[in-house]
């Protein structure tokens, strides 16, 4: 064998390499531990012989990579990052095990996507994640496209499946495998679900559904909880769906392998039993499952055991409620279903059965156990005989019958192997019964087969169990091997490629092992019927056998009981224990004994074919003549010992021999599952489980065999294509094929390296990576080339630019600088002549200066020396005379000095002498002589004093004299003295009265001074209490103002408050009055669309008839499809009346054998639309209901509001009126206090504290003055409030609110209103003792008074009003509750009645109740109420007019029922038809319409006889070809030809002509629709005239709405006499089914074109590139012959425009279907776009803007661009720039988001996994981006669906059109064959 993908990737290798060694910089694989594969890039050339390679792995660390000394293999080359994340894996250049492993890896993690093909094989790894790609959108995006057109899915797969089926007449059969847990289940079932949606059912019985709902059946009894799956499949299931001859589903059959018996009795830690046992205890709380006496899981020993009973997200409770619904899908009962449980319940009581040791040979079961009798009770057999064999067995030999007791464990056993059986038995019945159900009698022409069966499998300890399965394995992968290697030779030999034998492993040695003579099983099967037989001698056995013998068993070392084979996938160890025992599967035979005698008839039968079953699991041979994977037994021998001979590893090789027979009949399509890991994380990638898997699942093998020879492979286009980089023009060749092979040999030089075929040329593997490689060095040489011409051609031009810059800078600069030289020059000459001038002058000025300051130097210092010398002398003249005066004084003071000195001198001296001469004679007084002396002393001294005497007496005479004169004196100044002392003493009596007073004025002055005292405290008191008066004023005044401030601000707020009321209100109402318009609008859209689908559903149902009765008359006449629509409508069966003339009585014979059949579908239909009507009053009702409740919520919130405010305001109005009286008391208080100390000095006026006291009271009295200001301001404006108020209509609460608002001129007012109905609410009784003196305030208060009168009569009569409003709304609701029990009442009653008087009371009653409505609405609906109503009345008249429709729609059914009854019956009345009109049936009189008539002159009109009408239908309408004649007559011609014919029959007044002819006209134009529906031309010409007919009939109505635009002439010709509504009506819907027909007609054309045109075809050359693609070869995006491209689409588009105009299609009608046409091309075109991955790329974003913008050219071109086409294009136009931005930074991802409004976020994130780089140059988006783009986008609300829905079509309105033309000038062509009408 070849080593897998070595020799591919050596020749790589040194495909990439110089002559001797490899590159620097290729990339390589090198093995790793924890990643199986790391990727690296060389940093050497290697060259041949280099024992390692110099290698640097992606984290940047150097690594040296040594080769195997002994192969040298080198590593893998990785593939260029343009061929990662391929949708095949087959696409890769480079085929082996690192580069499946590293695509699956970016395709799961980075892109999302779960699927990737393999060649043949669908690799489907399990998210762990609901992905939204499963919906019926995706399944009809992949319905008919082939298998390479779409990125990969199970659908895919599916729709290849089916399609081949159909194609090549031969069996499918899809193979799912996988392990547990990679999600198969969940694979199978929806390949079913695909099957059931695409094929549709052959019976009326749903077989699809029933096929479908087999899933939840068997998941409940054959899943179950493991480690790796929440909903494992313990058991393998081959599913055949059965398809009739046009292949639809007709039945199904189950064929069921291998049940894990095991898993009932025994649940390894984490995992569950079956989940049906989880279910039962979950619901064991139910009633009817109270005697199964359930209870909690971990009660039994059964479910107990994996300590996981729950499974987190799953509610067993429900899923018990799903599978019995999928039960009673099925037809199983409520008691077979109950059955089914309690047998159920009984193996769950079994399992808690306690045997117990008796001794150690036997055993015994405790009396009265309570499990054992529930089981009893619930299987219906004795307690005694089942106790006795539960612990005993028989034993039988050839002579005589014993019975053993069993042990303990072997009875436990016993137990067990008991309850595992009935499971089976139990098993088997339910897949008999489904397969029952499922079964048909209609013959069966093919099937498709979905296999779900177990992957290898290979755990720590593996069993019997898994010897199975990997024996099952090792078979499919044998049938996989050789499928895959048979469709490489077909394509080999289909493209005459030559073969060449691809060596690829081959398991057939291991299967031998297995299951040839003396393999496994045979020796386990022989050491099964040895008596003494064990799991140790199989083992010797197997390792005598073997061990030498076969290279791939071999024996573990540590062990003798366990052998090893090597699998295709893996080495597996099996441990012998067990493996005797389960394949041998005994059972005690008495058990089953006692189990058939039961009383329980369902376990009775489920034991009573015990011996015809001998699959694997026992499961009965299905029905309906397919081969069974069973093997029946020989019915000639004992059932009983046959079915304990046949061993379950014999049953199980053959069924899967039997199986493999099946399969190799069929042909095979692969999905592989792929478990990513083992922790169930969603998209967590673990490479080391994922190559585990892609290795067991044969994925490698193919990729093997794939690289063995030519993997890679191209067609001549696309590689002319791809490569046309690397040809020159010289290779070019008008044949491409020829140019192909020359540039391949020139580029390829080893010709074995790639092959040429017919149509493709084959490469081996790593060619396409080179050629890549030369591409992109091409691409990369083009590249730098055209950088480097551009970066000369920028440099040069650059460098041309500098240069002339520097030749004008130069130039510039030169003649600046010659400039500057002058300009110095001349500055210099000057500058000299200045310097001259200037230095002349400086000299001059500095001479003279120098002359000046010499001059006035020498006059100052003259001048100064004068002054100098003239202060010298006189300096010298004053110091001369200070020296004299100086001297002078000087010498007085020395003078005086001396003097003073010589006298006191002198003094001193004679004090001296004297004291000298005191001492003498004191001595001599003491002598005699002293005495002489003294005595002539006394002598001298008497004498002297005498002298003196003398002296003294003259000195005393004069002085006597003197005294004399001065007595003489003093006499007279004593007399006078003496008058002054009376005075004075007068005076001293004055004084001591004045002392007297004044003692008493000092008394006085003292209490003065006490009265001071007091005073002045008194004062102090006072002023004290002033100072705190007015502290406490100035507190109050300022509480006051800031009280005042509040209430400001309380005003201010509160007006902002209502001003934002106000705005909110507006904007409220106004959002209201827009969201109820859109919802209007939404809901008349909806019921458009619904009333279009009901019509749509009615011509089905006509077509469905019609069809069976063409069927039925015509032999051999095949049905049309069912989806074709016949547009007709409920006037479409008496057609078939009038046109029954030319049928023959045979033809009407056959029709009563389908009267039957027809009546009851009709009647089902009739059925279905008075539920409809029904549900539609319903909606009426809770429309109505909703309202009041909206309106009553409305109200209660707006009292409870109201009240609150109101308390509000009353509380702060107490408070305002308690601190009112409290400042007039102050007042008074402080008024009188001034007027009491007005007398003090303290407190008279002018003091300090008055003047404060005065300032407050005069600010108080100048607020109080403001406010009576704004209080009378108010009432004046109340008052003319009230005026207007008195001339207003009542109107509901809303809108009185808002013009009472609206009535307000500005905000201030606004604010005043809103104050003064505030303070209102405030306004007490007033107390006429505290107001003020001048009344003010009372006026002031009775002003408000008045106004709260006025505002509580307002609010008195808008709630009248209010109440008023909802009685008459609650008494609508109620008449139209009574009006819906009367309708009903009358529907039973009309039913009850013969069909002419039914349809007869219908329309009495309509008339009735319309006439009652309008009376009543003219007499209760006042013209005020109207405006506030007409929202409410408008809807609820737009669904009363739908429930007329819809009863009329009902009574016209019921009388087409009637008319057809009666016709069946009586076939006789048919020759009478001849004599009645073409509208009228045969037993339907003729009733005259009652219309009012009106006389007028008439012209332009048209007269015929009624014998000609026939004539006129048929050429007119049936025989008339639009692209004949009528291609020149006059847009609408025929329908003013047949207006023309109205107008006579209403001028002649002949209803019953009106009749027929309209009549006739309706069913003609149906019939040419059916007949010739596909053709556009016919269809469009047909939607022109039926509008213009319809626009005649409105414009000629008379109704003054349609009259407008007329002329008089024109209202002249008016109908006069009949009233067409109804007829408006029913034309109305035939343009609706016309449309729906033409729209239908536009898509089959264009549906093919638009993926061509729109994706795959390249409108700008050049501009994609075609990568390479793998076995799922895509439509190739060049433009082949035959293709369709953008120019396809926009001819077709001319064409349907042309058309359109041509016929006369209304403009606005135009526009519409334009916009559908739009609508169409973007939703197809975005669909596929986010279904392709090769479409995502940046190239094709610019090729799809361009082709939009293309299309948007057209739009202009045409005048179409405000019809609303390029809107339903925006999606699509966003899609295509979110390709072409970019998409690195949170900046990128924000500008995404706000440019991609139109897409969902699923679109988005969709388109962002699947860009995929085109060439080298792009960038993937990374996975980081796209999570930041999904968090910005996660708060949008929208649809989670990715895919637009193509099939929805806009609703159509056809807007009135009236016509300029004059029907008195139409002239009728002659080529019309019209010659029988005659103008009026």
């Amino acid at each position: 064998m070849v080593k897998q993908g070595s020799g591919g990737t050596e020749d790589a290798l040194f495909a990439l390499s110089d002559d001797n060694g490899t590159r620097k910089c290729a990339r390589v694989w090198i093995p790793d531990i924890e990643e199986v594969w790391k990727s690296a890039e060389l940093t050497k050339d290697y060259k041949n012989g280099d024992a390692s390679l110099q290698l640097m792995l992606e984290d940047g660390t150097n690594l040296e990579h040594k080769l195997d000394p002994k192969t040298k293999n080198l590593p893998y080359l990785r593939n260029p990052d343009i061929l990662v994340g391929e949708n095949d894996l087959t696409a890769l250049s480079y085929l082996h095990e690192p580069a499946v492993l590293h695509n699956l890896k970016v395709r799961f993690i980075d892109s999302k996507l779960i699927y990737t093909y393999c060649g043949i094989v669908l690799v489907a790894i399990n998210p762990y994640e609901t992905l939204p790609i499963y919906g019926t959108d995706i399944i009809n995006a992949y319905s008919g496209q082939n298998m390479g057109d779409m990125d990969p899915h199970i659908f895919a797969v599916a729709e290849e499946a089916y399609k081949q089926m159909a194609r090549d007449e031969r069996n499918q059969s899809i193979i799912v495998s996988g392990e547990s847990g990679a999600g198969k289940t969940v694979s199978a079932k929806y390949a079913m679900r695909y099957f059931a949606t695409v094929s549709g059912s052959a019976s009326e019985a749903n077989v699809e559904e029933k096929v479908l709902a087999s899933n939840p059946i068997m998941e409940a009894i054959g899943n179950a909880k493991t480690t790796r799956n929440d909903n494992s499949s313990r058991f393998g299931k081959y599913i055949e769906i059965g398809f009739d001859n046009r292949y639809r589903i007709i039945g199904a059959n189950m064929r069921t392998y291998l049940l894990e018996k095991s898993r009932v009795v025994f649940q390894a830690d984490e995992e569950r039993n079956y989940h049906i046992f989880y279910q039962l205890c979950a619901s064991s709380h139910l009633p009817e499952f109270k005697n199964l006496k359930l209870s909690n899981a971990n009660d039994f020993l059964y479910t107990r055991q994996g300590c996981s009973p729950i499974i987190d997200g799953v509610d067993d409770t429900k899923e018990l409620c799903t599978t019995r619904h999928a039960f009673s899908l099925l037809g199983i009962n409520e008691t077979h279903q109950m059955g089914l449980f309690q047998v159920l319940a009984a193996i769950l009581h079994l399992g808690n059965v306690e045997i117990k040791d008796k001794d150690s040979d036997s055993s015994f079961i405790p009396p009265n156990n309570h499990h054992l009798s529930k089981f009893c009770e619930l299987v219906g057999v004795t307690y005694e005989d089942m106790a006795q064999w539960l612990c005993h067995r028989k034993l039988k030999t050839a002579s005589e019958t014993y019975i053993k007791t069993l042990p303990r464990l072997q009875a436990t056993n016993a137990r067990d192997a008991l309850s595992k059986h009935i499971y089976a038995k139990l098993f088997n019945w339910i897949v008999e019964h489904v397969n029952k159900a499922l079964v048909t009698n209609i013959k069966q022409h093919s099937f498709i087969g979905v296999l779900d069966i177990y992957g290898f499998e290979t755990f720590e300890i593996n069993s019997f169990e898994q010897f199975c399965i990997n024996y099952a394995n090792e078979k499919l992968q044998q049938q996989f091997n050789m499928h895959v290697f048979k469709l490489e030779q077909e394509e080999y030999m289909k493209e005459q490629i030559p073969w060449t034998l691809i060596d690829f492993y081959d398991n057939q040695p291991c299967i031998n092992l297995i299951e040839a003579k003396m393999g496994v099983l045979d020796l386990l099967d022989e050491e099964c019927r040895m008596p003494k037989g064990s799991d140790d001698s199989w083992a010797q056995k197997l390792y005598n056998t073997h061990l030498k013998t076969c290279s791939l068993f071999e024996k573990p070392r540590m062990s003798n009981r366990a052998f090893i084979i090597q699998h295709f996938a893996d080495k597996v160890e099996y441990q012998c224990e067990g493996f005797l025992e389960k394949n041998k599967d005994t059972v005690n035979e008495e058990q089953i004994k006692v189990l058939k005698a039961s009383k329980f008839d369902l376990l009775v039968e489920l034991f009573q074919d015990e011996g015809k079953v001998t699959s694997p699991t026992g499961q009965t041979p299905g029905t309906g003549g397919r081969t069974r994977l069973s093997v029946k037994p020989d019915k000639n021998r004992d059932n009983s010992s046959k079915e304990h001979k046949k061993t379950v590893g014999c049953q199980f090789r053959n069924s899967l021999q039997m199986l493999m027979e099946t399969l190799n009949a069929t042909t095979p399509h692969y999905v592989r599952c792929i478990k990513p890991n083992d922790f169930k994380m969603a998209f967590s990638f673990d490479p080391k489980r994922a190559v585990q898997q892609l290795r067991a699942c044969g994925v490698l093998e193919t990729i093997r065999i794939s690289a063995a020879g030519f993997p890679s492979r191209w067609t001549y286009q696309e590689f002319f294509s791809r490569y046309r980089v690397l040809m020159k023009q010289k290779d070019v060749l008008s044949d491409k094929k020829l140019t192909c092979k020359n540039v391949l040999e020139k580029l390829v030089e080893d010709q074995d390296k790639y092959q040429f075929g017919k149509t493709k040329i084959f490469f081996r593997a790593g060619q396409v990576a080179y050629l890549e490689k030369l591409r992109a060095d091409k691409l990369r040489a083009a590249c730098i080339r055209i950088q480097k011409t551009i970066r000369c051609w920028l440099a040069r031009k650059k460098y041309l630019r500098m240069r002339d810059a520097a030749i004008t800078i130069q130039r510039f600069t030169r003649g600046y600088q010659a400039r500057c030289l002058a300009k110095f020059m001349r500055r210099t000459q000057a500058a000299i002549i200045i310097q001259k001038h200037q230095k002349m002058y400086v000299a001059r000025k500095r001479y003279r200066q120098k002359q000046a300051a010499a001059l006035a130097i020498q006059t100052i210092l003259r001048a100064y020396m004068a002054r100098q010398k003239y202060k010298a002398l006189l300096r010298q003249h004053k110091a001369v005379i200070i020296q004299k005066h100086a001297r002078g004084w000087l010498a007085r003071r020395w003078y005086k000095r001396c003097l003073s000195s010589i006298v006191y001198l002198q003094c001193c001296i004679r004090r001296m002498k004297a004291r000298r001469e005191l001492k003498k004679l004191k001595i001599e007084a003491r002598s005699v002589e002293h005495f002489k002396k003294l005595n002539k002393g006394m002598e001298n001294k008497i004498m002297q004093l005498q002298r003196k005497i003398d002296e003294q007496s003259k000195e005393n005479k004069s002085v006597n004299e003197r005294l004399a004169g001065l007595e003489n004196t003093y006499a007279t100044e004593s007399e006078r003295l003496r008058g002054e002392l009376g005075r004075l003493r007068g005076v001293e009596e004055d004084a001591r009265s004045k002392g007297n007073q004044v003692n008493c004025l000092l008394e006085e002055l003292e209490k003065l001074k006490k009265e001071l005292r007091t005073t002045q405290q008194e004062k102090k008191t006072i002023e004290d209490w002033a100072q705190s008066y007015k502290g406490q004023m100035e507190k109050m005044v300022s509480e006051l103002k800031d009280q005042n401030g509040l209430l400001k601000k309380e005003k201010d707020d509160l007006n902002r408050l209502i001003q934002e009321q106000n705005q909110q209100m507006t904007e409220k109402m106004a959002r209201a009055i827009v969201a109820e318009t859109q919802q209007l609008e939404t809901d008349l859209n909806e019921e458009r669309s619904r009333y279009q689908n009901l019509l749509t559903e009615h011509l089905r149902l006509e077509e469905k008839y019609d069809d069976l009765k063409e069927h039925f008359s015509k032999t051999g006449h095949r049905r049309t499809d069912s989806t074709h629509s016949s547009n007709e409508s409920e006037y479409t069966y008496k057609s078939e009346f009038a046109e029954s003339e030319e049928g023959s009585l045979a033809a009407e014979d056959l029709t009563r054998g389908m009267d039957t059949s027809l009546t009851l579908k009709l009647q089902k239909r009739l059925t279905e639309l008075e539920q409809e009507k029904q549900s539609l009053r319903n909606e009426l009702e809770n429309k109505e209901e909703q309202f009041q409740r909206a309106r009553a919520r409305d109200e209660s919130e707006f009292k409870k509001a109201r009240g609150a405010e109101l308390e509000y305001e009353s509380l702060k109005r107490q408070e305002l009126e308690s601190e009112n009286k409290k400042l007039k008391h102050d007042l008074a208080e402080m008024r009188k206090s001034l007027l009491g100390s007005a007398a003090s000095s303290a407190g008279a006026p002018g003091s300090p504290a008055y003047k404060v006291l005065l300032d407050q009271l005069n600010s108080s009295c100048e607020e109080l003055e403001v406010r009576k200001e704004e209080v009378l301001i108010l009432r004046s404006q109340l008052v003319s409030q009230k005026e207007a108020m008195q001339h207003k209509e009542t109107m509901t609460e809303v809108a009185v609110h808002v013009e009472d608002i609206s009535k307000l001129k500005d905000a201030d007012e606004l604010k005043q209103a809103y104050i003064g109905l505030k303070d209102t609410n405030r306004s007490t009784a007033p107390d006429f003792q505290k107001l003020n003196e001048d009344g003010e305030l009372w006026l002031v208060n009775e002003g408000l008074k008045e106004t709260v009168r006025l505002l509580e009569h307002q609010l008195q009569t808008q709630r009248r009003s209010y109440d008023s409003e909802v009685e008459s709304l609650r008494g609508e609701l109620q008449n139209v509750k009574e009006e819906n029990n009367r309708q009903q009442q009358l529907l039973a009653q009309n039913l009850q009645l013969p069909p002419e008087a039914r349809i007869e009371a219908s329309l009495q009653h309509e008339i009735t109740r319309l006439t009652n409505e309008n009376l009543e609405q003219a007499a209760n609906d006042p013209t005020a109420s109207r405006e506030a109503r007409v929202i409410i009345l408008r809807r609820m008249v737009d669904l009363m007019e739908q429930l007329e429709k819809q009863d009329r729609t009902i009574r016209k059914l019921k009388k087409q029922l009637k008319v057809y009854s009666k016709r069946i019956g009586e076939m006789g009345a048919g020759q009478a038809e001849g004599q009645t009109s073409p509208g009228q049936t045969v037993d339907e009189p003729i009733r005259p319409v009652n219309i009012p008539r009106r006389e007028k002159d008439f012209q332009g009109m048209l007269e015929y006889k009624k014998e000609d009408e026939l004539k006129l239908v048929k050429n007119l309408i049936l025989e008339l070809k639009p692209r004949g004649v009528a291609v020149n007559l006059i847009p609408g011609l025929p329908a003013y030809i047949l207006f023309m014919c109205i107008r006579h029959a209403d001028y002649v007044n002949d209803d019953q002509k009106v009749r027929t002819l309209l009549t006739s006209t309706i069913n003609s134009i149906k019939k040419i629709l059916k007949k010739r529906g596909d053709d556009f031309e016919t269809v469009s010409f047909w939607l022109a005239n039926t509008c213009r007919f319809l626009h005649c009939l409105k414009q000629y109505s008379g109704d003054d709405v349609f009259m407008k635009h007329n002329t008089s002439r024109q209202n002249e010709h008016c109908l006069s006499n009949f009233d067409l509504t109804e007829y408006r009506s029913v034309i109305s819907d035939l343009a609706i089914q016309i449309y729906q027909q033409l729209i239908k007609c536009m898509e089959n054309t264009l549906q093919p074109m638009i993926v061509s045109g729109m994706l795959e075809h390249e409108t700008i050359q050049g501009v994609s590139g075609v990568k390479p693609t793998g076995l799922r070869k895509r439509t190739s995006s060049i433009a082949d012959e035959g293709t369709y491209t953008l120019d396809s689409i926009l001819r077709q588009l001319n064409a349907f425009h042309s058309t359109m105009c041509q016929h006369g299609t209304d403009p606005e009608l135009i526009k519409q279907v334009v916009k559908q046409q739009f609508y169409v091309i973007g939703a197809v075109t975005l669909n596929n776009l986010l279904l392709r991955k090769d479409m995502c790329s940046w190239s094709k974003g610019m090729q799809i803007r361009y082709n939009v913008s293309q299309l948007e050219e057209w739009l202009r071109d045409k005048g179409l661009m405000n019809c609303g086409a390029k809107e339903t294009l925006e999606p699509l136009i966003q899609a295509a720039q979110l390709l072409q931005v970019k998409k690195k930074t949170d900046e990128d991802a924000e500008a995404i988001c706000s440019m991609c409004l139109a897409l969902t976020t699923a679109q988005i994130v969709k388109v962002l996994n699947l860009y995929t780089p085109v060439n080298e140059f792009e960038e993937r988006v990374s996975v980081s981006f796209i999570r930041t783009i999904q968090t910005r986008l996660r708060d949008r609300c929208e649809s989670p669906q990715l895919l637009m829905d193509t099939k929805m079509i806009y609703p159509i309105t056809f807007p009135f059109n009236p016509s300029s033309l004059a029907l008195e000038t139409i002239q009728i062509p002659s080529s019309l064959n019209l010659a029988f009408l005659t103008r009026v």
